[in-house]
């Protein structure tokens, strides 16, 4: 089991670019199954989400090859519908073949996902919301089973925002006859990056980024070329790593104004935070004061900076209250923070912050999920000694050389190999 060693103490220091973004990569590689020929995709980050996405098209009978961070994937008339269990169980977003294989095939069979045990996250929204584009959906040994002649254009009307059944049905009606209206759809980046390259397709669809999508159907698509977006929540950690440490950072080749409410509670804070188009620069700041936070869907502070955010304000002066809105179970870091001596309650949804600026001591600690491994490693930055994070297979699915951007930085931060 490999580990990373964060030596605290150092001070954060120069420039570090942003990888492309997990979350839109992973439906846009998707999408390619809605087009047999050959898809180009730059800015493709090294993960191990994208590897797994990678494996189930291969074993749907797609070729990829990687040059750099560009993916080239080959799409074929697919013969096999069946995203199987084994490769399924290791990332949720694998659910989102399922739009794109009914759509063009009129048959899929997914298996019900795995990922980061931070929530339910229900996938019933996705089934009830392909019924009613007239898929018949039947849920048996684990496996999600779905036909349909013909998906037709209707009203979708999602009870919460969610971004991955946003896509899903994004995907589907693309080939719907007639007309699909999605209703409180999610407004995420990564969902308009979706709706940009399946447009480039020959998709039409319109309004992605407010909560009403339009989609008018269409015979058929082709393969095109598309680069993914910066991912905004790796821009975060790294800013907020910069501002724990009081050093400048400038986080380059990212998108500021996907993270102008984390900009904005930063600056509540106390940090002197300067944008430029691509680019966002933290400033050295001593003492910071405890802000409150609640996660919400975007454009609102975004539940994969919850746990990173939390690192922060147990050095600030202060108090902050971080709510968490998004997912049921998102808290698990708290107990790991609380070995390195942080001060926090936690209640159901709800994490009480006492801030205390160089109470952290290193220690041995596991991490849980994505998030909560960054918020650790971030932690170890200002903690006494050396802080151990076990279980850290988690970080590679979603952050690329973290370690190696940290160092660049001047951080002591170290991949142990057991």
């Amino acid at each position: 089991m490999e580990s990373v060693v964060v030596r605290g103490g150092k001070v954060l220091e120069g420039e570090v670019s942003v990888s492309g973004a997990k979350n839109s990569a992973l439906p846009v590689l998707f999408s390619t199954l809605l087009a047999e020929g050959t898809h180009t995709l730059h800015n493709v980050p090294r993960l191990k989400d994208v590897e797994s996405t990678c494996q189930l098209l291969e074993l749907l009978g797609c070729k990829t090859q990687r040059e750099g961070t560009t993916l080239t994937i080959q799409v074929p008339t697919l013969s096999n519908f069946e995203a199987h269990y084994d490769v399924v169980r290791k990332m949720r977003a694998s659910i989102l073949c399922l739009g794109p294989i009914l759509a063009k095939y009129g048959q899929a069979q997914v298996s019900l996902p795995g990922g980061c045990a931070i929530g339910t996250r229900p996938i019933n929204l996705h089934l009830e919301a392909l019924k009613t584009l007239g898929a018949e959906i039947t849920v048996e040994k684990g496996y999600v089973h779905a036909s349909a002649k013909k998906l037709r254009g209707d009203t979708v009307l999602f009870e919460t925002a969610t971004v991955g059944g946003t896509e899903n049905i994004l995907m589907a009606a693309v080939f719907a006859e007639g007309k699909t209206i999605i209703e409180n759809a999610a407004k995420e980046p990564e969902v308009v990056d979706l709706a940009n390259y399946l447009n480039k397709m020959g998709a039409q669809i319109k309004g992605a980024g407010s909560s009403i999508i339009t989609v008018e159907g269409v015979e058929s698509l082709h393969p095109s070329e598309h680069t993914i977006i910066p991912d905004r929540i790796e821009a975060g950690t790294l800013l907020i790593a910069g501002a724990l440490t009081g050093g400048k950072v400038k986080v380059t080749d990212c998108i500021p104004e996907h993270l102008d409410a984390l900009i904005s509670k930063m600056r509540e804070s106390g940090f002197q935070i300067s944008t430029e188009e691509s680019s966002i620069t933290v400033h050295p700041c001593t003492v910071w004061k405890g802000v409150d936070i609640t996660t919400t869907p975007h454009p609102g502070f975004a539940t994969d900076l919850q746990a990173q955010f939390m690192v922060l304000m147990t050095q600030a002066k202060g108090t902050s209250v971080i709510t968490e809105s998004i997912f049921e179970n998102r808290f698990m870091h708290v107990q790991e923070l609380s070995r390195l001596g942080a001060d926090i309650t936690p209640k159901t949804r709800v994490a009480v912050v006492r801030g205390r600026k160089g109470g952290l001591e290193g220690a041995p600690v596991m991490a849980t999920d994505l998030r909560a491994s960054a918020s650790l490693v971030l932690a170890g930055l200002v903690a006494h000694g050396a802080t151990k994070v076990n279980r850290i297979y988690h970080l590679d699915r979603g952050y690329e050389n973290l370690e190696a951007k940290l160092r660049s930085l001047g951080a002591d931060v170290e991949r142990l190999h057991q």
